[in-house]
């Protein structure tokens, strides 16, 4: 059975008082959840912040972003090895605003991918459609070309120590997000496409949903079978809907307490 798991994505917002307050009503909000696992990705400014105040607790911390390269003349970019220094567990990989704002791509993050790998992190690799694309109807064609062009890099066996998102573009900070039907559609389509590479590698892969889970649906996004938690963007950013995300993770069917 897989555990769900809520990732908070800051992307680039905080300051350092700020970012204490928050961290510290999330740890008392999540504190006692035993049953799903929590994590919280800061800008790369405030790993440092959020290993010392997060250090001990039941919330992990990652980055939002590594670079394709070990090391190198790359002026502003930061390495996989840069953030596990700071004991981060996860990393964002190719969310959407990377693909679209930084020309990303799934070469580039395949090569991230594996660096994260390597450097003990674990990936979290987002997936999804644009409007145009959702509405001509082609998301599956664009989910399918967004893991085959990782899994033909990175191999099958690689990805059983990554953390897919399926995160339609759409639904990205704009108040709408998919039903909870149109979501675990899209959910049992890339587990069955990995099914056909490898049965349990599928089976115990975590795929969670972004795109505007808020506490008040959170409940009803969790409850299906092919959805394993939540990349959280805006809602993040407020300890008391992110807080009732989590709970609404630890008490979905199927959470179980880590042995």
């Amino acid at each position: 059975m897989r555990r769900k798991l809520v990732v908070a994505n800051w992307k680039m917002h905080g300051n350092l008082e700020r970012n204490k307050l928050l961290l510290r009503e999330v740890v008392a909000g999540v504190r006692g959840l035993r049953n799903a696992d929590f994590a919280v990705c800061v800008p790369h400014p405030y790993l440092f912040q959020a290993q010392q105040l997060l250090k001990g607790t039941n919330v992990a911390w990652g980055a939002q972003n590594v670079h394709q390269s070990e090391q190198g003349a790359y002026t502003g970019a930061v390495s996989a090895w840069m953030v596990a220094d700071f004991g981060c567990t996860y990393a964002i990989i190719s969310h959407s605003e990377r693909r679209g704002q930084f020309r990303e791509t799934n070469e580039s993050a395949a090569k991230s991918m594996k660096l994260a790998i390597k450097a003990g992190l674990t990936p979290i690799y987002c997936m999804g459609e644009t409007l145009d694309e959702y509405e001509v109807g082609v998301t599956e064609a664009v989910v399918a070309s967004q893991l085959d062009g990782v899994l033909n890099i990175v191999g099958i066996k690689l990805l059983s120590k990554v953390v897919f998102a399926y995160e339609p573009v759409w639904a990205i900070g704009t108040g709408k997000t998919a039903t909870p039907s149109q979501a675990q559609a899209v959910h049992e389509f890339i587990r069955g496409r990995v099914a056909k590479h490898d049965l349990e590698v599928a089976a115990n892969m975590r795929i969670l949903y972004g795109g505007s889970v808020k506490a008040a649906n959170a409940a009803q996004l969790f409850v299906m079978p092919d959805i394993d938690g939540g990349l959280i963007g805006s809602a993040s950013l407020a300890s008391d809907e992110f807080v009732a995300i989590c709970r609404a993770a630890n008490q979905a069917p199927g959470s179980k307490k880590r042995v």
